[in-house]
C-alpha cells in the first residue's frame, strides 16, 4: 500500500533567498533519485520558511518496480568453441548473472552475435531506498555560502535543529550533522514553541497552521501580499506592488503580521527612488503611494509576530528609518556639490575589467560607438546629446549615495544631471542607458539613453568574449546573456536598422588598443564569429519561445545581421508554415535547395545563359524566376517578407513542372552546369527570407 513521504528540516533562520533555490534542489534531488531507484509516486509539495525547509510526497509505492533487463557479454564466438561448447568466457558471465549457460541468448548487434543474458532485478522496499535517497537530498543543496556550528563536520546554511523524516506513520534514519531525524517539529519561535509530534506526514501543514506557522509558501505569500495592501488602504494610499520585496518579507516571515509607520515629510524632496531604495534594501519596509502615485510619508513593515504594543514597534522601525534617511540626505547634498563633469576624472581610477582597462576608458569607447550607431539608424541629430550623456554616463558611479546604494546608478546621474543644470534629454539619456535593468523592466523611451545602452553593451560583450571570458555553464559573471537579450529587446522595440556585425567590428576596432597582447587558444574561433554565435544562440532561446524550432531555424541560416528584419522574416514565414497546402510547397523549395548545396559546389558562379536553356519547361521556369526576381527584391526592400513569400510561392508550378520534365544532371556538362545556375538563382531568392532545407518535412 502507497504511504506519504515528509522531509523536514529545521534550522536556525535561513537567509531569505536561500529557501526557493534550496526547495528546488530538495525537490529535483528526491524526484531524480526516486525515478533511478523506480520508486513510483505522486504529487511533490515542497514548504518553506525562514525555520524549515519541507518535502511532502504523496503515495510513494512500497517498492521499486521490478525489470527485465538483457545484459551483454562476450561475443558468440568467444563464448563457444568450434565444437560448440561453451568456454570459461561463457561460464564466468553466466555465473556473474546467476543464469545458467544454457539460458544464455544470442544477441544480434551491428558488431555481430553476441551472448546476452535476460536478467531481473527486483525492486527494493521503500524503506530501504529512501534514506540513501534523503540522504542525498538533505547534503545536495547547493547553498551560496554555509557554515559549520559546534564541533559538526557538516556544512548547512544555517545550524540545524531537528530532522523529521516519515514514510506513513514510519521514522526513516537520516542524520545531518548531529541531528537525528524523528517525528518531532516545532511550530513558531515565538507563538507556538512546544515541540509537536507528527503521526503521519498528512498531518504536517495543518499542524503547524495550529502553531502559527504557514508552511506553504504561496499561501504565505498570498496573506503578505493581501494584509500589506489592506495596510495601505488603511493608511489611505495604495501599496507600491514589488514582486521582489513580497518574495523577501514572505521567507522572512511564518505569519506576517504588517504595521503601518512614518517618516518626516521634508524628506520627500528627495528622489523617490532614493526613498524607496531606503526603505526595500536596508529595512524590507514597503513603500506607500497616494492617489496621484506618488509616495506618501508612510511605509509598512511586516513582523513575524502580532505587535502588541504597536507604539513601542513602531518606535523602532522608525528609529531606524530615520537614521537611514538621514544618511541618504547627507549623501544627496553632499553629491549636488560636485558637479557630474566634475568626477568624470575620477573613472580613470576605478577599473571596469583588468585587462579592458578603466570605466574612463570604457565611457570613451561606448560614447564613440553610439555616435557611429546614432549614424547608422537614422539619429545623427542627436550626436551631441549622446556624446553629452555618454560622457556623464557612468560619472554618478564615484558619488557617495551609488557608493552606497549601487543599485541608483543611472537615477543619481539623472538627478545630479538635472541638479548642475543639464539639458533633459541628457539627464534622461543617462538614467535610461542602463534601461531594462531586469526581464520585467521598462525599455528606454527616447533614442539617445537607447543608443548609448546598446553601444555599452556591445562594447562589454566584445571586449568579455575577445579576453575570453565568456559565460561558461551556468556561471556569467559578466551578465553577458542579459546584455545580449537586451540588446535585442531595444532593438526590435525601436526599430533599429543596422548591420550588427558592423557594430561589433566598430566595438572590437576600439577595443584594439586593449587586446594587443591578449593572447587566444589555438583553434579557438576570432572575438568576432563568438560574438554572433553567441547573439544567434539567444536569438534562437527568445525565438522559440513562440515560434517552432525549424521555423527559427530557417530564418536564422538566412542572415541576423539586421535584428529587424529577421523578426519580420520570422513573422512573416510562421504566418505560412502553418497553412494546409505548404508541405507540398516546402518540399519543392527543399528539393531546389538540396540540389544547389549537393551540385553547386562545382558550378561556377554566373548568370543563366538563355540560349543554353533547351526544353520549353526550363525555358518557362526561367522567365518566371526573372518576373519573381524583380518583384521579390521589391517586396525586400519594402519590408514585406510576407508578399515576398507569395512571389516566391508562385514559382511552385513552374517549378514541379520543372522537376518533371527536365533531367537537371545531363551528361552535357554546359547544360548540367546552366541548370544547377537557374536553381541556384531560385534558391537566392528562397534565402533572402528563410533557407527551407532547415524546415521539417512535415512542415
Amino acid at each position: 500500500m502507497a504511504s506519504d513521504l515528509l522531509l523536514e528540516i529545521g534550522a536556525e533562520e535561513i537567509p531569505a533567498s536561500f529557501v526557493l533555490p534550496a526547495l528546488e534542489d530538495l525537490k529535483r534531488v528526491i524526484t531524480e533519485r526516486a525515478a533511478e531507484a523506480r520508486l513510483k509516486h505522486g504529487e511533490v509539495r515542497v514548504y518553506g520558511t525562514p525555520r524549515r525547509l519541507a518535502v511532502w510526497v504523496k503515495d510513494v509505492a512500497p517498492r521499486g518496480e521490478d525489470i527485465t533487463r538483457e545484459v551483454q557479454g562476450p561475443s558468440a564466438k568467444a563464448g563457444f568453441d568450434k565444437d560448440g561448447k561453451p568456454t570459461k568466457a561463457a561460464e564466468k558471465f553466466a555465473e556473474s548473472q546467476k543464469v545458467p549457460v544454457e539460458a544464455l541468448l544470442r544477441l544480434q548487434t551491428p558488431k555481430g552475435e553476441y551472448l546476452g543474458a535476460r536478467v531481473e532485478e527486483k525492486g527494493r522496499a521503500a524503506a530501504e531506498l529512501l534514506p540513501d535517497i534523503l540522504h542525498a537530498a538533505v547534503h545536495g543543496i547547493n547553498f551560496r555560502k554555509t557554515m559549520r556550528w559546534g564541533d559538526v563536520d557538516q556544512a548547512f546554511a544555517r545550524p540545524v535543529q531537528w530532522v523529521v523524516a516519515l514514510l506513513g506513520g514510519e521514522v526513516l534514519p537520516v542524520v545531518l550533522g548531529d541531528v537525528k531525524s524523528g517525528r518531532t517539529t516545532h511550530g513558531h519561535r515565538f507563538l507556538a514553541p512546544e515541540a509537536i509530534t507528527l503521526a503521519q506526514p498528512a498531518d504536517y501543514e495543518q499542524a503547524l497552521e495550529k502553531a502559527h506557522v504557514v508552511a506553504d509558501f504561496s499561501k504565505r505569500r498570498a496573506a503578505v501580499l493581501e494584509r500589506v495592501r489592506a495596510a495601505a488602504q488603511q493608511a489611505g494610499g495604495q501599496l507600491m506592488e514589488d514582486d521582489s520585496l513580497v518574495d523577501q518579507v514572505t521567507n522572512l516571515v511564518e505569519q506576517p503580521n504588517p504595521v503601518v509607520g512614518s517618516f518626516d515629510e521634508r524628506h520627500l524632496d528627495l528622489p523617490a527612488e532614493v526613498l524607496v531604495q531606503e526603505m526595500k534594501s536596508h529595512q524590507r519596509y514597503f513603500s506607500i503611494l497616494d492617489g496621484q502615485g506618488k509616495l506618501m510619508p508612510r511605509f509598512i513593515a511586516v513582523s513575524n509576530t502580532p505587535v502588541r504594543d504597536v507604539k513601542l514597534s513602531l518606535r523602532g522601525y522608525e528609529r531606524v528609518l530615520r537614521a537611514r534617511l538621514a544618511d541618504g540626505r547627507f549623501f544627496f547634498d553632499e553629491d549636488r556639490k560636485t558637479p557630474l563633469e566634475s568626477r568624470t576624472g575620477k573613472l580613470a581610477r576605478v577599473v571596469w575589467q583588468g585587462q579592458l582597462g578603466s570605466y574612463a576608458e570604457k565611457v570613451e569607447r561606448f560614447r564613440a560607438l553610439a555616435v557611429k550607431l546614432a549614424g547608422w539608424t537614422g539619429h545623427g541629430a542627436l550626436s551631441g546629446t549622446i556624446e553629452r550623456a555618454a560622457t556623464l554616463a557612468k560619472a554618478d558611479l564615484v558619488t557617495g549615495m551609488v557608493g552606497e546604494f549601487p543599485e541608483l546608478q543611472g537615477v543619481m546621474g539623472r538627478e545630479y544631471a538635472r541638479a548642475g543644470g543639464e539639458p533633459e534629454a541628457v539627464a534622461l539619456a543617462i538614467f535610461e542607458h542602463y534601461l531594462p535593468r531586469s526581464a520585467e523592466d521598462s525599455l528606454p523611451t527616447q533614442d539617445a539613453g537607447a543608443l548609448i545602452g546598446l553601444a555599452d553593451r556591445l562594447d562589454t560583450l566584445s571586449g568579455i568574449f575577445a579576453i575570453g571570458k565568456g559565460p561558461s555553464g551556468a556561471a556569467d559573471p559578466f551578465a553577458l546573456r542579459r546584455a545580449c537579450l537586451t540588446t535585442i529587446r531595444i532593438v526590435l522595440d525601436r526599430g533599429y536598422r543596422f548591420s550588427l556585425s558592423q557594430a561589433v567590428d566598430a566595438a572590437l576596432e576600439q577595443l584594439a588598443p586593449k587586446l594587443a597582447n591578449v593572447k587566444r587558444k589555438a583553434g579557438e574561433p576570432a572575438a568576432r564569429e563568438q560574438v554572433l554565435d553567441f547573439f544567434r544562440g539567444r536569438l534562437k532561446a527568445l525565438w522559440t519561445e513562440q515560434y517552432r524550432t525549424d521555423v527559427v531555424e530557417a530564418v536564422l541560416a538566412a542572415g541576423f545581421d539586421d535584428l529587424v528584419a529577421a523578426h519580420k522574416r520570422l513573422t512573416a514565414l510562421a504566418g505560412i508554415v502553418g497553412q494546409a497546402d505548404f508541405a507540398p510547397l516546402a518540399a519543392a523549395f527543399k528539393r531546389v535547395v538540396n540540389i544547389v548545396e549537393k551540385q553547386g559546389k562545382d558550378v561556377s558562379q554566373g548568370d543563366v545563359s538563355a540560349e543554353r536553356l533547351t526544353d520549353d519547361a526550363e525555358r518557362q521556369l526561367h522567365t518566371a524566376f526573372l518576373q519573381a526576381r524583380t518583384r521579390v527584391g521589391e517586396r525586400v526592400r519594402a519590408d514585406d517578407f510576407s508578399g515576398a513569400l507569395k512571389e516566391i510561392t508562385g514559382l511552385k508550378p513552374t517549378v514541379d513542372t520543372f522537376f518533371d520534365k527536365v533531367m537537371v544532371m545531363a551528361e552535357d556538362k554546359d547544360l548540367r552546369e546552366n541548370r544547377i545556375r537557374l536553381l541556384t538563382g531560385i534558391g537566392t531568392l528562397f534565402n533572402q527570407v528563410a533557407d527551407f532545407s532547415k524546415l521539417q518535412s512535415e512542415a
